[in-house]
């Protein structure tokens, strides 16, 4: 069950980080309950991605 749930957040981190380097905002997150882990873990992705872009770093 653990490794389940881990998979899931790890996922949901990674596919934020690709919706922030791709320029998404934060507001297309799929994970619509606010106190979900899988919603926090996307938004510390997508976070990442802005900081990543604002070094330069893009998807293109």
């Amino acid at each position: 069950m653990k490794r389940q749930k881990r998979d899931k957040l790890s996922r949901a981190h990674a596919k934020g980080y690709q919706a922030g380097i791709s320029g998404r905002s934060k507001e297309n997150c799929p994970h619509a309950d606010a106190t979900s882990d899988a919603r926090s873990q996307w938004l510390g992705g997508w976070r990442e991605a802005m900081e990543d872009r604002s070094y330069g770093l893009s998807s293109r």
